[in-house]
C-alpha cells in the first residue's frame, strides 16, 4: 500500500468518524427537542418588570419545555406560583435588584462557556473571567462585587485533590480583583503553598470581606477572605460552599463528614458561639445554599424520578428542627431578592 493511499484512508476514517459525531450530537438535541416539546407547561403569569419591583426569587427554570434552562422569577409571597420568564437561559443565576451574573454553556462538539453581567432588564454589560464548566456564582449585596467558580478539571467537588477550580472576583464596574486561589492561604497560623489547593463557593460579607472554602490535602475549610489584603484564613474544618445569612451571624453551608464520597449533609455555624447545627435535610445536597429569611435555608436538589432532567428548590428551618418542603418546584439556582 502506497505512502498516498494509507494517507487517502486515515483521511477518509477521520471524515467517517467527524461526521457520525456531528450526526450523534444532531440525534441527541432532536430526542431532547422532541421531549421538550411533549411535555407540560409551567403556568406563567405576571410582567417581569412589575415582579422584580418587589421582594422576589430569580432561579432556572427546568421544567421540560420551551423555557427549559430560561431565567425565571416569581413573587416571594408565591414562589411556587406562576413564573415570568426572562430572556435569557444559564446554567446557573445570581441575581440582586439591579444587576444578575448568568453563567452559559452553549453545547455541541465543542462546548464552550460565558459569563456575563446582566442589567436589571437582563441585557448584557459585560463578560466576567471564565476558565471552565460552570459551578458557583454570587453577587455581593450591593451588587458591587461579582464571583464566579468553574471546573478546570474534574466535574465534581466529591473527592478534593481530584478536581481543580478558579474563583474569580470581579468588581461589576469591570476591574478584576483576581483568581482567590492565588490569595495567601493561612491555616492554623501557617501558610499552605501546596500545589492542590482549591478556593471556591464565595459568599460576601462586605465590599472586601467574603467567606469561601478552601481544600488541601484532602481537607476543607471554611476561610474568612480579604480582597485588600489578598488573604484567606481558616476558621474551621469541614466546610464547603458557605452561605452568610441576612443578619451576617451565621453560614449555612453542606458538609462530608464521615459520609461516602459524594455526599454531604446541611448544617449551620454560628460565627458567635462558633456552634454547628445540622439541619433536617438528610438528603445529599450538592449546591450553595441560599437563605429565604434569617430562619430558613434553600437550595436546590436533583428530582429524584429515574432519567428525569429536571430538580426543585426545596427549603427548611435554619435551627434544625422541622422539615424540607419544596419552594419552587421545576427549578435551581435560586436567589432571593429582598431589597428592591
Amino acid at each position: 500500500m502506497t505512502l498516498r493511499l494509507r494517507v487517502a484512508l486515515l483521511v477518509a476514517v477521520l471524515l467517517v468518524a467527524a461526521l457520525g459525531a456531528g450526526g450523534y450530537v444532531w440525534k441527541v438535541r432532536q430526542d431532547q427537542a422532541e421531549a421538550v416539546a411533549a411535555a407540560p407547561a409551567v403556568a406563567q403569569g405576571g410582567d417581569l418588570a412589575a415582579l422584580r419591583a418587589a421582594p422576589h426569587l430569580v432561579f432556572r427554570s427546568t421544567a421540560l419545555g420551551e423555557n427549559y434552562g430560561r431565567v425565571a422569577v416569581a413573587p416571594l409571597s408565591a414562589p411556587g406560583g406562576p413564573r415570568a420568564f426572562a430572556p435569557v437561559a444559564c446554567e446557573r443565576v445570581y441575581a440582586t435588584a439591579e444587576d444578575a451574573i448568568c453563567l452559559s454553556a452553549d453545547r455541541g462538539l465543542v462546548t464552550t462557556y460565558q459569563a456575563q453581567l446582566l442589567d436589571a432588564a437582563w441585557a448584557p454589560v459585560r463578560d466576567l473571567p471564565l476558565t471552565g464548566a460552570p459551578s458557583r456564582a454570587r453577587l455581593s449585596r450591593d451588587g458591587s462585587l461579582a464571583a464566579t467558580t468553574t471546573f478546570v478539571f474534574g466535574d465534581s467537588y466529591a473527592n478534593p485533590g481530584q478536581f481543580s477550580t478558579r474563583t474569580v472576583v470581579t468588581r461589576t464596574d469591570g476591574e478584576v480583583v483576581g483568581d482567590i486561589e492565588k490569595f495567601r492561604l493561612i491555616v492554623g497560623g501557617r501558610t499552605v503553598t501546596a500545589a492542590d489547593r482549591n478556593l471556591w463557593g464565595v459568599t460576601f460579607v462586605d465590599d472586601d470581606r467574603f467567606y469561601a472554602t478552601a481544600a488541601s490535602g484532602g481537607r476543607t475549610w471554611l476561610v474568612a477572605g480579604s480582597l485588600s489584603a489578598r488573604t484567606v484564613t481558616a476558621q474551621r474544618t469541614d466546610v464547603e460552599c458557605p452561605s452568610l445569612s441576612p443578619d451576617g451571624t451565621r453560614v449555612a453551608f453542606k458538609k462530608h463528614g464521615d459520609l461516602p464520597a459524594g455526599r454531604w449533609r446541611l448544617a449551620v455555624y454560628d460565627l458567635r458561639t462558633r456552634t454547628e447545627t445540622l439541619l433536617a435535610e438528610t438528603r445529599s445536597v450538592d449546591d450553595q445554599v441560599e437563605w429565604l429569611d434569617d430562619g430558613t435555608v434553600v437550595y436546590g436538589l436533583p428530582r429524584e424520578t429515574s432519567g428525569s432532567a429536571s430538580s426543585d428548590v426545596w427549603r427548611v428551618p435554619a435551627d434544625g428542627t422541622g422539615r424540607p418542603e419544596i419552594l419552587i418546584p421545576d427549578a435551581w439556582s435560586p436567589a432571593v431578592v429582598r431589597n428592591p
